[in-house]
């Protein structure tokens, strides 16, 4: 349908936001529109900003809702843009819109691209080649610790890692990514002002300070809802190259994002998992079905396409004939009591304080061993769960 060009638009009055990005914002706050509507009528016209001069007819034309059509004739859709784009603008919050130049490419090729996007901290960011890595929300101690070393490992290679943020895996992918000191992207399922979980604030504020990126494609105030986080598990799998399961039982939402991923034509990667464990269940049956099975950095590095890896490589510079892992660096010499305490304990297993001091009653004393998890915590061998519990690192 050829929509009729009626002359130049009327500029906006809020000066912070060009009137394309402005339409394409009365576009995604204006109720039951969903991107795909979005993206289809934006190729119905010459320019985003023609949406405010058409009549009810023509908005109509472009198959939207009656009652969504009536919202942007009234004027109703412009003026909350304009509330909106206010707001923003008195934070340090950037739109970018499927008019902006700036929308990443890889985003673009999905089937339902988000038509604006909320974005905190280093929006070029998005554009850089990035892998996901994504889980439960119910770790075991080994899923919590693979999930670190290798958002770390590839961190430290400038490969971007992309999560949610949620509790668990996605948590522990930023963490790995934050001990690398590198930059990584959090895709929020609520307003870029709304922190969810409320208990990963600090983590919020690291991933800005280091020149990472929040993104949200759901308006400012947003509160946690159920239906926004399948929504935006395509953005996760959108922005990047590849996604990496590490632990996620059958019915977990991982596995939207999995499929996302494969719909999408993205790469799968999965960490295996111990075939009695519920949380092996979907990683076991990706690799079944044909993902890349992951047990260190390298296997998802010798899988990138090879002009992406060059172009990580020219970006690391020097720095990219670093060590293979830090978790492979020589170690030093323990002292026999580490060694024994060590040896008691697993990377895939917790041990709680009094079954660790039962298990070496006739070994070493009790000092001697809270002495040894001291130094073995100190020196980043191990680690302190919740409850006293004991696990080695990776």
């Amino acid at each position: 349908m050829a929509i009729e060009d009626r002359g130049p638009v009327l500029k906006s009055t809020t000066s912070d936001i060009d009137e394309d990005r402005l339409a394409l914002l009365a576009l995604a706050l204006t109720p039951n529109l969903g991107p795909k509507r979005i993206a289809d009528a934006m190729r119905e016209l010459h320019c985003p900003a023609q949406l405010f001069a058409l009549t009810l007819t023509e908005l109509e034309g472009l198959r939207f809702p009656a009652d969504a059509a009536q919202f942007i004739f009234d004027g109703k859709a412009r003026r909350a843009a304009e509330e909106e784009a206010a707001q923003f603008a008195k934070k340090d919050i950037k739109l970018i819109t499927l008019a902006s130049p700036e929308y990443p490419e890889r985003l673009k090729e999905i089937y339902d691209p988000p038509p604006v996007l909320w974005v905190r901290g280093d929006a070029i960011l998005l554009a850089r080649p990035s892998i996901a890595i994504v889980g439960t929300r119910h770790p075991s101690p080994y899923g919590m610790q693979v999930a670190e070393m290798l958002a770390r490992d590839l961190s430290a290679r400038r490969l971007v890692i992309v999560s949610g943020m949620a509790r668990g895996i996605d948590t522990c992918a930023h963490k790995g990514a934050l001990a690398a000191r590198m930059p990584n992207i959090a895709v929020w399922g609520t307003g870029i002002d709304v922190v969810y979980p409320k208990e990963n604030r600090k983590i919020a504020e690291e991933i800005l300070a280091v020149g990472g990126a929040i993104v949200s494609e759901v308006p400012m105030g947003t509160f946690p809802a159920p239906q926004n986080f399948p929504r935006r598990n395509r953005i996760i799998s959108g922005l990047s190259i590849g996604v990496l399961v590490v632990e996620a039982s059958e019915n977990s939402g991982t596995r939207v994002t999995a499929r996302c991923a494969a719909e999408q034509d993205r790469d799968l990667y999965a960490v295996p998992g111990n075939v009695t464990a519920k949380n092996s269940w979907t990683p076991n049956t990706l690799i079944k079905q044909g993902a890349k099975l992951v047990g260190s950095w390298e296997d998802v590095w010798e899988d990138l396409p090879s002009q992406v890896r060059l172009e990580l490589e020219e970006a690391a510079g020097a720095e990219s004939k670093v060590e293979s892992t830090a978790s492979l660096l020589p170690d030093p010499v323990l002292r026999t009591e580490e060694a024994i305490v060590m040896k008691a304990l697993r990377a895939d297993e917790s041990l709680q304080i009094d079954e660790l001091l039962e298990k070496l009653e006739t070994q070493l004393t009790s000092s001697e061993v809270f002495t040894a998890l001291f130094e073995l915590e100190m020196s980043g061998r191990v680690r302190c769960l919740p409850g006293k519990n004991y696990v080695r690192t990776l």
